[in-house]
């Protein structure tokens, strides 16, 4: 293959579309008070939630730096043209470094082709991409129609998010204590989604377990209506039993034709804490 793929470690790739489609990740860093690690590298997600456990933090986390992806880049056979996929410029400055990264390796290297494309999603939103990417390919797309392709449908992605609970908001710093005690005695729920500009918005506050999972399930279809040929994502923090349960009842609601399920790797996990789901499908 003459394209070479690349993201994040905010992307929730499943091990089977990675590895066909070799693609190359670049890590970002979290950080606990016992040191710093990269996501999916020298940390996987069962050392991190024994870390979150332990230390009773969820770490902080860091973009790569336009260094990290200059190295990256630099590993990448010179015939190859790559195409890296980052996680939303609006939630992180890994899209801006990659950017840098790039331009750090045309001063020495002018004639590689290197595009950087800003998914305006994360986790199994850019997973819903890479699956259209690996389509493209086996469709023989050359890679400009390729990258005009993924920057039509990242405006057609939808992202949809709905947490468990708020404690890992609560750790982070990202809620106040106090509210997050009101909001688990209510028995509130969070549904959340990605705005059109990639930044990460509440949609709902709904009460209640059940009424907060119908809820998601039901707001698919104002983003949708013909699924048929459509491929949804899924990924989930811990809890699979609740995400194939989830899952079973959009199939039996909407006729997508296929689903991937994965858990969630360090870095989502970090914000969605445990019993998290996200889904990504496109509008269009």
């Amino acid at each position: 293959m003459t394209i070479q793929l690349m993201t994040d470690s905010s992307a929730d790739l499943p091990l089977f579309l990675k590895n066909k489609l070799h693609v190359e990740i670049v890590p970002l860093y979290l950080h606990f008070s016992d040191g710093q690690y990269k996501s999916g590298q020298t940390m996987d997600i069962e050392l991190f939630h024994q870390k979150v456990k332990e230390l009773g933090e969820v770490p902080r986390s860091a973009a790569p730096s336009p260094s990290d992806f200059y190295e990256a880049y630099k590993q990448i056979p010179s015939e190859k043209q790559i195409l890296m996929l980052s996680i939303s410029n609006e939630i992180s400055s890994t899209y801006a470094n990659a950017l840098a990264g790039k331009e750090m390796l045309l001063e020495e290297e002018p004639d590689r082709v290197i595009e950087v494309l800003n998914t305006k999603t994360a986790s199994c939103g850019i997973c819903l991409l890479m699956h259209e990417a690996n389509k493209k390919i086996e469709e023989k797309y050359e890679f400009d129609e390729l990258v005009r392709h993924l920057t039509e449908r990242i405006e057609q992605t939808a992202t949809l998010f709905v947490l468990k609970s708020l404690d890992n908001l609560v750790l982070g710093g990202r809620l106040e204590k106090i509210k997050g005690k009101i909001a688990k005695t209510l028995n509130i729920k969070v549904l959340m989604k990605a705005t059109n500009e990639g930044a990460i918005d509440v949609a709902e506050k709904v009460r209640g377990e059940k009424k907060s999972l119908k809820r998601f399930v039901d707001q698919i279809g104002e983003y949708t209506q013909d699924t048929e040929n459509k491929v949804i994502t899924m990924t989930y923090c811990r809890d699979k039993e609740r995400a194939l349960n989830v899952l079973e009842k959009i199939r039996s609601k909407y006729a997508f034709n296929d689903a991937i399920l994965e858990e969630s790797g360090p870095l989502i996990s970090t914000y969605g804490g445990e019993g998290a789901l996200v889904i990504s499908f496109f509008k269009k």
